[in-house]
């Protein structure tokens, strides 16, 4: 039970990304202008796949079952390069969707750039497979991604002063947004604090929002987010779901492989 005790902490961020998540996702299923397709059904359910991953994940460390904690981590070669390809397949979308309409994209930079942080933050966490409490950081660090974009929608859903209720209202975006960053920010800060030696991928996810909100304004500034937004709005969602997948995948499998040619120094999956 202390052994368990000990990570009440990350056990408890899955579970609450896990519910923000759902709220994020409401409206697109059931609100009133409801309209789900198939690329979103995919992102929902991958993404799900993930927090299922890690919580399982994090539960046989808990435990003390190393052995099928290894053998499990395997896993993450698969499910996530199909994490990122479903999140940048609807990066495509949303610009594209956003070019037809004529509205632009809003969350065009966050998108983008989130999709790359998270295959970044997948990467390091293989590259680093050795160090084992960092290994097990870097990937509970992505659901603070999760969080992110998860709590903007959640918020712009459910609070009141979060809705947009006309064009005197799309400041609320901007609220929402930097609502979401500051509980990202403190979330990662006090992962950070409790392990200042393992803990700062929680910290640098927290902080990949501010960045990226640094770099919309920046783009803003010299009229590079409509040519973004319909370049990125221009690509193929098939292929960029491949290439995406196929990257991903590669770069893990290189890390990978040749620790599974020495069983006794995997250190693949969750670790604590």
């Amino acid at each position: 039970m202390k052994r368990a005790g000990r990570y009440t902490l990350d056990f408890g961020l899955i579970a609450a990304v896990a519910l923000v998540s759902v709220l994020g996702f409401w409206d697109l299923y059931f609100g009133a202008d409801a309209d789900a397709r198939p690329h979103h059904h995919l992102h929902v359910a991958t993404s799900f796949v993930w927090l299922g991953l890690l919580v399982t994940q994090l539960a046989l460390v808990a435990r003390g079952r190393h052995g099928r904690h290894r053998k499990l981590g395997l896993a993450v070669l698969a499910v996530g390069p199909l994490v990122v390809a479903t999140t940048a397949m609807l990066s495509v979308h949303s610009a594209h969707r956003g070019v037809v309409s004529g509205d632009g994209d809003f969350l065009i930079v966050q998108n983008v750039m989130v999709t790359l942080e998270l295959g970044l933050l997948i990467f390091l966490a293989f590259l680093l497979k050795s160090r084992r409490q960092l290994h097990g950081s870097l990937l509970l660090s992505t659901t603070i991604l999760f969080l992110g974009i998860a709590l903007f929608f959640a918020l712009i859903g459910f609070a009141p002063q979060f809705r947009i209720q006309g064009p005197e209202t799309f400041h609320r975006f901007q609220t929402a947004a930097m609502t979401g960053q500051a509980v990202c920010l403190a979330v990662g800060f006090l992962f950070f604090l409790r392990d200042r030696r393992n803990g700062w991928p929680f910290l640098l996810a927290a902080v990949c929002f501010l960045l990226n909100e640094a770099i919309r304004s920046l783009l803003t500034r010299f009229g590079l987010i409509d040519p973004l937004t319909e370049f990125v709005g221009s690509l193929s969602q098939p292929l960029t779901f491949a290439a995406s997948f196929a990257l991903l995948f590669s770069l893990l499998a290189a890390t990978a492989w040749p620790s599974a040619r020495r069983p006794r120094t995997v250190r693949s999956g969750l670790s604590a």
